[in-house]
């Protein structure tokens, strides 16, 4: 399964979250260089949706006609065996070329 590096980052957080449901907030600290833009917000939406998609994670959250408010997540049993195998992979350096 292909998941971008920001996937990666919020299911490895999850996973070593304290709480079984983890809110929004720790998971922004992926954009912690920058402040965090509504298009860091936005990155994070999208990519949260799409672990739910995959069924990976479960949102909690309010729903109004047009789109979904996630207000926190929890990892499936799915989700928590891919964030460990991610766990022993090797991470890339941001090195620029």
């Amino acid at each position: 399964m292909r998941l971008s590096a920001l996937q990666r980052y919020i299911l490895r957080e999850c996973y070593q979250y304290p709480k079984v449901r983890v809110p929004r907030p720790p998971l922004t600290k992926y954009y912690a260089k920058r402040p965090a833009k509504q298009a860091a917000i936005d990155s994070i939406t999208v990519s949260l949706e799409r672990l739910i998609e995959r069924g990976l994670m479960i949102g909690f959250g309010r729903r109004t006609p047009a789109k979904w408010f996630i207000e926190e997540v929890k990892l499936t049993p799915l989700g928590r065996r891919v964030a460990r195998a991610s766990l022993g992979q090797q991470q890339r350096l941001p090195f620029k070329r």
